[in-house]
């Protein structure tokens, strides 16, 4: 089976450095950094042309609050790519999840933590039967997750009849994303806690690490002894979560659920964990990578829209980033890949 991604990180190591002046070792990060430095460098410029509208409250208030459930979407999505697959569900699970997490509450009268809980456990079951078609039925991922997709979103259209779900839900519920803290939305603090613990996983767990080395080399990885068909499920299973969990926070912003919202949030996840792959550790899709990604876009298109970019800008903007970054990201994997092969002088002793 081939993988949907591959991945091999780029990072400049120790040897690298050694013996490079100063000059010479920024050069060498500047890759590594230069997405962070676009960002700082967008935010400033925008600061200073739109000074009444950019750099205030409200407008870092609205970009959370747009933002965040992307976010969620583009770590969960960022978990399979660790491991060289892809998982295109997203796009179309958030669109049901959503709409269940509303109408168990309105229809069938359950209890919203209840209705969570289902909703989670949904969202892993589907991360489950996107883990065996791969690994089991070995599918390619991204055919076996694009099908699986489609299904969720007719389910989605068949359960909601192409309608609006609408009723009375508690307060409590809408308060998982109305709710604010230091005068910004809670779900921006999810998006921290859970990035957080994902960059622990990835830097200090056996989880984080088998699963690059899965991404790297399938073969190579079961010969070490990891076990890449539990990895590359669990894998699945964490993305399914992520997915329903934001679908969960989805309904509570809206209020309502309606099949014709969630698909257009798979591309914007999908640009973001791409995105990710070319900082931080460029060829390897990271956390804080991930992080930065959504937010050039959402600083980008911020930027732009305030000065008057019309409504077709948004998926402009994110295409054309999407296909940028892949080339960058396939571009510093040819050429990291054609240096390794480059042959190592070898010293000469004196006769």
């Amino acid at each position: 089976m081939s993988n949907s991604v591959h991945s091999t990180a780029l990072e400049p190591t120790r040897s690298e450095l050694t013996g490079l002046s100063w000059s010479q070792k920024l050069v060498r990060y500047l890759p590594t950094y230069g997405l962070v430095l676009l960002t700082l460098g967008l935010i400033i410029m925008f600061s200073i042309l739109l000074p009444d509208t950019f750099p205030t409250m409200l407008n870092l208030r609205s970009i959370v609050s747009d933002k965040a459930i992307i976010l969620i979407l583009s770590l969960g999505v960022m978990i399979p790519m660790s491991a060289g697959r892809i998982d295109l569900t997203v796009g179309y699970g958030i669109v049901l999840w959503h709409i269940l997490a509303i109408s168990l509450q309105t229809l069938y009268g359950f209890p919203w933590p209840l209705a969570v809980l289902t909703v989670l456990l949904l969202g892993a079951l589907m991360g489950v039967i996107n883990g065996m078609l791969v690994e089991v039925a070995r599918i390619d991922s991204f055919i076996a997750t694009l099908g699986t997709g489609t299904i969720l979103y007719a389910l989605a259209l068949w359960h909601s009849g192409g309608r609006q779900i609408v009723g009375v839900v508690p307060d409590a519920f809408y308060a998982l994303n109305s709710t604010m803290i230091l005068g910004l939305p809670i779900t921006g603090y999810y998006v921290i806690a859970i990035a957080f613990a994902m960059w622990l996983a990835y830097e200090y767990l056996p989880f984080g690490r088998y699963l690059y080395a899965i991404g790297a080399s399938p073969k190579a990885a079961a010969l070490n002894g990891i076990p890449v068909r539990k990895f590359v499920m669990a894998s699945f299973v964490a993305s399914g979560v992520f997915t329903a969990l934001a679908g969960i926070l989805l309904a509570a912003k809206l209020r309502i659920g309606q099949a014709s919202v969630g698909l257009e949030y798979l591309l914007p996840a999908l640009v973001g964990a791409f995105l990710g792959s070319t900082t931080i550790k460029p060829g390897r899709v990271n956390v804080w990578g991930t992080m930065v990604g959504i937010t050039i876009l959402a600083v980008g298109i911020s930027g732009i829209q305030q000065f008057g970019g019309s409504f077709w800008v948004e998926p402009m903007f994110n295409g054309v980033t999407l296909l940028i970054a892949i080339g960058i990201a396939g571009y510093a994997q040819r050429r990291k890949g054609a240096a390794r092969k480059m042959p190592t002088p070898t010293s000469t002793k004196p006769n």
